[in-house]
Formats: structure tokens, C-alpha cells, sequence
């Protein structure tokens, strides 16, 4: 299965230097409760299109991690990566977001895609999206305009073979 793991530039580093990422993790995936989410929003989905929103979805999980961590990069970081169906878990709670998943076991390098990376020119707004990322979380219209801005740049992809070249950029 295909998931986007939210990061930051500090996991992205770690997952290089050590080759691995130890579970359990949440992330974001095609699920089904995400294909009746856009069936009943009267768009019809494709799977690329559910992939995207998947990845829109840990990108903005992505704001909350970087919040807690003052040392990483101010720029959404996502990890797309094919683990085994056996080691994810739908979460199926109503107050979760529709494609979250538990990813039990632990995502090695090698189970990595890419990597979705926001460019300089996103780090103003994603700096002053992950002050108010939790009051938009609660409703806010204006913290969620914030974070409408930093959601509004593309995140850069990335190979995995170029992760540790991305990482010397920043």
C-alpha cells in the first residue's frame, strides 16, 4: 500500500543516516473511508486524485510535526512510501481525517518513493502557518487563511536517490 508519512527535514535526516524510520507511524493512504469521503463530495475521484489528497492531508500533518520541533527546516516534508498491506491499520475514527492509517512496522529507506519537500520560497509561510496550525485545526478563520498560504506552494519531489542532496540544500 501506498502511504504519505508526514516528516520533517529532522526525520528526513534521520531516515538517511540510519536507513530506517521505527514504528508504529500515522500516516495517509487511499483508504476506503477516503474513497466514500470524495464519493459523497459528488467528486469522482480517480486514484491519482485520492493520492493527491492523501498527500495534501500528511502535508499538513507535516505543519503540526514541524511545530514541535524547533530545529527542523521550516518546510513541510512527506514521505511516499509502499509498505506491506499487512502493517497498516485503518483508523476509523470520526475525528480523524478520512485517509489515516497506522503503519505498524518500520519504513526503511529502501520502501521509500519520493520525497515532497517545500522549496525556500514556501518558508515564510509555512513558518508563520505552523504558529497558527493548531487554532486553524480548531476552527479559526483567520489562522486557517495562514495556512491556506503555505498550503498553496507545491512541494518539490524528490527521487529517493536525491533525498540526501535535498537535505545539503537546506
Amino acid at each position: 500500500m501506498r502511504i504519505y508519512l508526514p516528516a520533517t527535514t529532522g526525520v528526513l535526516r534521520r531516515l538517511v543516516d540510519e536507513g530506517r524510520l521505527s514504528g508504529p507511524h500515522t500516516a495517509f493512504a487511499v483508504t476506503p473511508r477516503l474513497r466514500e469521503f470524495y464519493a459523497l463530495s459528488d467528486a469522482a475521484a480517480d486514484l491519482e486524485e485520492l493520492e493527491y489528497a492523501a498527500l495534501l492531508t500528511a502535508a499538513r500533518a507535516s505543519l503540526r510535526l514541524v511545530d514541535v520541533d524547533p530545529t527542523a527546516a521550516r518546510r513541510r516534508v512527506v514521505l511516499a512510501a509502499d509498505v506491506a498491506d499487512s502493517g497498516v491499520e485503518p483508523v476509523d475514527d470520526a475525528d480523524t481525517d478520512a485517509g489515516a492509517v497506522r503503519v505498524t512496522a518500520d519504513v526503511a529507506l529502501a520502501d521509500v518513493a519520493s520525497a515532497h519537500i517545500d522549496g525556500a520560497e514556501a518558508e515564510d509561510d509555512v513558518r508563520a502557518a505552523v504558529a497558527v496550525v493548531l487554532e486553524a485545526d480548531l476552527g479559526s478563520d483567520e489562522a486557517q487563511f495562514v495556512v491556506d498560504q503555505a498550503e498553496g506552494h507545491e512541494l518539490a519531489w524528490y527521487a529517493t536517490q536525491e533525498i540526501g542532496s535535498a537535505l545539503e540544500l537546506l
